[in-house]
């Protein structure tokens, strides 16, 4: 068996919130958990869970835009996250991001043929004719005429400025993309077609895509595995099918009965969910998410839950739905399934 395209091995980022003398002594910002995942080349890992859980973080993590506490990401092998800066220039190819407000992400005083050929020319030197063909081809294929590459990103739609960060991201060749959040501030029928681009751009350019986002009828549409996290710990990763058929932790369960239902005929989980997501800074002990489940015994209020191996091969970390008498998941990996999502 091939080993995956990235593989993230107990990541953590704690954030201090204190400097100087007090910094050592003043609590932490507890942001992302001892988290670990693999994605395979050509696959689409969903994260979702709610705001705060560590989503974003995780993309910044592996984008290397800040520095892991603790933890690997290994690229084909190669653990980036501890490189120095110039070793890292180079698997930057590798990995591209596109964020979730389009306008902001974009250069306002760069054409759009410049913000998609810019990344190239860091790397190689294009003259006028070699940047003009990039651009046009890259325009194309995301779905937009070669004659907007003379546009700034103030003349365009927030569909179009999408696509052009999708370009952009696209310029590189990279063989992963991380989209967080990349369609939620979009209409529903401009998110229908940026979705329907991203995966033909999968199945075309063999693309992994790690998908951020907190809308689960986007993730079912788009993904072939799915993490959920709470309070910057993975607490559940299935197949997309397996998840949302019957979902195993409590608080995957609540997430898929809070979300909205188009078809008015289609039963919900009545599952309650009430309080707030607990303060990173001070978590609750044991559990997370005891505070909140309805489900939880008294061990759930002292020990943190391992992930383990359920006998559908997903990964769940709950002491009532996933006892630690199973096979503890130590890699929270998973196999990818044989066809696409569609």
């Amino acid at each position: 068996m091939s080993s995956p395209l990235l593989k993230v091995e107990n990541l953590t980022k704690h954030y201090p919130t204190a400097s100087g003398f007090l910094k050592n002594s003043a609590p932490v910002v507890r942001a992302v958990e001892d988290v670990s995942f693999t994605v395979e080349a050509g696959e689409t890992l969903c994260i979702v869970g709610e705001s705060g859980c560590g989503k974003s973080t995780i993309a910044r993590l592996l984008m290397r835009l800040v520095d892991p506490t603790a933890g690997r990401v290994l690229i084909d092998g190669t653990d980036i996250a501890g490189l120095k800066m110039y070793e890292l220039r180079a698997w930057r190819r590798r990995m591209q991001m596109v964020f979730q407000d389009p306008y902001s992400s974009l250069n306002p005083r760069l054409t759009a043929g410049q913000i998609i050929t810019e990344p190239a020319q860091n790397f190689q030197r294009l003259n006028r004719k070699q940047s003009q063909a990039l651009a046009a081809d890259l325009l194309v294929k995301v779905g937009m005429a070669p004659e907007m590459m003379n546009r700034l990103p103030s003349e365009m739609s927030g569909g179009q400025r999408q696509r052009l960060g999708i370009a952009r991201a696209l310029a590189l060749e990279p063989t992963l993309i991380i989209a967080d959040e990349a369609v939620s501030a979009l209409d529903v029928s401009v998110q229908a077609q940026i979705l329907n681009l991203l995966m033909d751009l999968q199945r075309q350019m063999g693309i992994a895509f790690i998908f951020i986002s907190h809308d689960l009828g986007v993730v079912e549409h788009v993904g072939h595995r799915v993490a959920v996290m709470y309070l910057g710990r993975i607490v559940e990763l299935a197949t997309c099918q397996a998840l949302f058929a019957k979902p195993v932790h409590p608080y995957t369960e609540a997430l898929i009965a809070a979300a909205p239902v188009p078809d008015p005929a289609r039963v919900r989980l009545a599952v309650p969910l009430e309080g707030e997501v607990p303060s990173p800074i001070n978590p609750p002990s044991g559990c997370a998410f005891h505070p909140r489940c309805p489900l939880s015994v008294d061990r759930c209020r002292v020990e943190v839950p391992p992930l383990v191996t359920m006998a559908d091969g997903r990964v769940v970390a709950c002491h009532v739905r996933a006892p630690a008498t199973t096979k503890l998941a130590h890699q929270s990996l998973l196999p990818v399934p044989s066809s696409a999502a569609e």
